[in-house]
């Protein structure tokens, strides 16, 4: 007990230290206690935060806030309804185009396994076969549950998203246009001896403002990229799956090794082993190494390396709290923890320990 009573001294004994830790608790309880009631606001404040940055280079080139933030605000919702009106019923059927033609796959997939223990009988038996294909038609016939229920729940998810559409972009129009006033209300509700929150806030700013854009940047690309060559490679699905693979860079390393599967897996079905499903997963590993050599130091040049075991845990810790919005991001809240771990020391310097 001493030890412990020791520590908390000597680590809390700094106003500073303690101010930033009531911040840090409140956040996290608001979000853990209300996160589902609030997520159109914690949405807002995320678009908010990414489109800040074109609302400041109007503010640069002499348009009145008012007028830059109603500008971006408007391009802001053709955005967002391009994405539910065009991109997303394109995905969604393409979605169940696909499921109606799994138990075809299916067969063609048994046909397939039913041919290697002819081939390869010291390795493989047809016992296992016959275990392997039992397996993937309970799978399939779970994920056809899955959907149903999905369909059933619809109107709900319909209307949920007509009342989102309506608040997300009023909510991120007063966030821009009120910043000014809505951080002076939040500046005098926080602690007053604030300078170790502010130090850290500071980094903190920069680091997620950078892998904000960055990443909506990376999405973008990577998927569009990926359409355009699925497409021009006539694969099925090219919607579907190009979307996947933009979706895929939120979890770094992770991500673009999962949705492997299905890519190659549709494109066994389509070619089986040739010539074009060679070409197919030579360009989709292509579009992977250009993300990772050349599309990701160019967009994250300014937020701190983290060592992979670190966003792998952070991706599993956050993505088991917050859910998507948790694994989006995992590594500003890593980074933040890697910028207190480092303001932490010279907290208790300014006290003059050792």
């Amino acid at each position: 007990m001493e030890t412990i009573r020791d520590w908390f001294r000597r680590h809390f004994s700094n106003p500073q230290v303690v101010g930033l830790a009531l911040v840090l608790l409140a956040g996290f309880v608001v979000v853990v206690l209300f996160g589902n009631m609030l997520a159109p606001v914690l949405a807002s404040v995320v678009f908010a935060y990414l489109l800040e940055s074109p609302v400041a280079a109007l503010e640069r080139r002499g348009v009145h806030r008012t007028l830059a933030v109603t500008a971006v605000s408007l391009v802001f919702l053709l955005v967002l309804l391009f994405t539910l009106l065009g991109i997303l019923p394109a995905v969604s059927a393409q979605l169940t185009q696909l499921i109606d033609e799994i138990p075809d796959m299916v067969a063609r997939g048994h046909n397939t396994l039913m041919g290697l223990p002819k081939r390869y009988p010291e390795f493989v038996t047809a016992d296992q076969v016959d275990q392997l294909i039992l397996a993937l038609r309970s799978e399939a016939g779970r994920l056809g549950q899955h959907v149903l229920s999905i369909s059933v729940q619809s109107l709900v998810g319909l209307i949920t998203a007509l009342v989102y559409l309506v608040l997300v972009p009023l909510l991120v129009f007063f966030f821009l246009k009120d910043k000014t006033q809505l951080i002076d209300w939040l500046s005098r509700h926080l602690p007053r001896d604030r300078a170790l929150s502010a130090r850290v806030w500071l980094d903190m700013n920069r680091q997620i403002g950078n892998y904000v854009r960055g990443k909506v940047w990376e999405i973008f690309i990577v998927g569009a990229a990926t359409y355009v060559t699925f497409t021009f490679m006539g694969l099925h699905y090219s919607a579907l799956l190009a979307t996947l693979v933009g979706l895929s860079v939120i979890i770094p390393y992770v991500g673009a090794t999962v949705v492997t599967i299905p890519v190659a897996l549709i494109a066994y079905f389509q070619w089986g082993w040739s010539a074009p499903f060679a070409w197919l997963v030579i360009a989709y590993l292509v579009i992977q190494a250009l993300d990772g050599n050349v599309l990701v130091p160019l967009l994250f040049s300014e937020v701190t390396n983290l060592h992979p075991i670190a966003i792998i845990v952070a991706v599993l810790f956050f993505g088991g709290l917050w859910g998507l919005w948790g694994v989006f991001f995992a590594i500003p809240l890593a980074t933040l923890v890697q910028a207190i771990i480092k303001a932490w020391p010279h907290a208790q310097e300014s006290q003059g320990e050792p």
